[in-house]
């Protein structure tokens, strides 16, 4: 997966609690094994009507928001069933960051084995960065993981906490396969061991 050093992109407002996966890609969409593609039927049921048309008032459908790349969200963010598609939607409209106060165990996990970055804050810093992204495309968001620090538009700055090992992983890019393919030439040893001391096996 791609590496995730720095983020600065607009963030977009979405102060709804308990947003579950069945909102971020209901279920019609989970027969693709495909990792991308799905970005156009990201929250599907409240971007579009019975007709397919944009709603007008939904927050990605709004200029100032087409292009985000972080979401501000509402507490337990990524709830319900456990697809990964959910992380995969939002990646492939672009989405790389989610911040909320707090998230589902398995979405949670699920966006650090796709290269997106949840980010765990209080309250009052959630309603800080919720001011800031209603303020529109004017106003972007810096979330730098190395530092783990959030950088508002007017320059002040939020830290955030992160487990060290998912910080490995997200800076270097690497997934589960990534993870075991950094072990590759101790695989190998423990191979060209095993064969000798077993040929028959």
């Amino acid at each position: 997966m791609d590496k995730f050093t720095s983020l600065t992109g607009v963030a977009a407002p979405m102060p709804l609690i308990n947003v579950d996966t069945d909102m971020i890609i209901p279920k019609q969409y989970l027969k693709t094994i495909k990792r991308t593609g799905l970005g156009t039927a990201l929250f599907s049921e409240m971007r579009y009507d019975d007709d397919g048309n944009e709603r007008s008032e939904f927050v990605l459908n709004q200029p100032a928001y087409r292009n985000a790349k972080i979401i501000v969200a509402g507490e337990n963010f990524g709830c319900g069933s456990s697809r990964e598609h959910a992380p995969w939607a939002l990646l492939d409209f672009g989405i790389k960051c989610v911040i909320s106060t707090s998230f589902a165990d398995i979405f949670y996990n699920n966006c650090f084995k796709n290269g997106i970055l949840p980010i765990v804050l209080p309250q009052a810093d959630v309603d800080k960065l919720m001011e800031d992204a209603e303020r529109g495309a004017n106003a972007t968001i810096t979330v730098d993981l190395a530092s783990q620090e959030i950088t508002g538009p007017d320059g002040g700055t939020i830290r955030f906490d992160i487990d060290p090992h998912r910080k490995h992983c997200l800076l270097n890019g690497l997934d589960d396969i990534g993870l075991t393919m950094e072990k590759s030439g101790s695989i190998d040893a423990y191979e060209t061991k095993a064969s000798s001391a077993r040929p028959w096996a």
